[in-house]
């Protein structure tokens, strides 16, 4: 896998207090995903903080997946890395993709609101509007969150909807970045539509 390129993977925190341990995590499924792209995943530390950013000079991944897990302001180690993370795509015109969380942290970054949802977790539910591309005719996903928006993000345009009207997909209108609110690495068969799309989102030219 040396020769595939390396996409910078932003980690959960996970709290073990019985081992006074806290953690950075992914879910293998998520890794798994990752390779499926044809890509290989660079998990990124929480605590690297000063040193971050020559970390990921010497090791110049070619975009950046935000993952899901933890609520914004409940991990502030990973808000800091997560927000530099960013704010380095933006410098470096790198390309990017932010899953359920990952969509939450895009849009907090930009200056919208997140808003207490029900009846977005632990189920499915259909997208509505451009979902082309996206999802193909599988309109249906996964749902895993308690917060999402009601409102656009400065700077991104909407790309689908939840049946409520709150957004599940978005498009930034300058970067090459979107965002997802459904989880595709927990799908029980990755779906061929985000497969294809996120490959050429985050590699492009660079597929192997």
């Amino acid at each position: 896998m040396t020769d595939r390129p390396m996409i910078a993977v932003s980690q959960r925190v996970d709290s073990i207090p019985a081992r006074g341990e806290t953690r950075d995590a992914l879910d293998q499924r998520l890794i798994r995903w990752v390779l499926a792209l044809g890509a290989s995943p660079l998990p990124v530390p929480n605590t690297l903080d000063e040193a971050l950013a020559g970390w990921l000079q010497r090791l110049s991944p070619v975009a950046v997946l935000l993952s899901g897990g933890n609520d914004i302001g409940t991990s502030p180690e990973r808000d800091r890395t997560e927000a530099f993370l960013i704010d380095r795509a933006a410098a470096k015109s790198l390309p990017l993709l932010g899953i359920c969380r990952g969509m939450q942290m895009l849009a907090h970054h930009a200056g919208g609101a997140l808003v207490r949802l029900s009846g977005h977790a632990g189920c499915r539910h259909p997208l509505r509007g451009e979902v082309a591309g996206v999802r193909g005719e599988a309109i249906e996903v996964n749902s895993f969150h308690d917060w999402g928006l009601r409102d656009n993000p400065p700077g991104y345009r909407p790309l689908a909807t939840a049946a409520d009207g709150t957004l599940e997909a978005m498009r930034h209108e300058r970067h090459r970045w979107e965002a997802w609110m459904w989880h595709p690495e927990r799908e029980a068969e990755f779906n061929a539509a985000d497969i294809a799309h996120a490959r050429e989102l985050l590699l492009g030219s660079r597929q192997s």
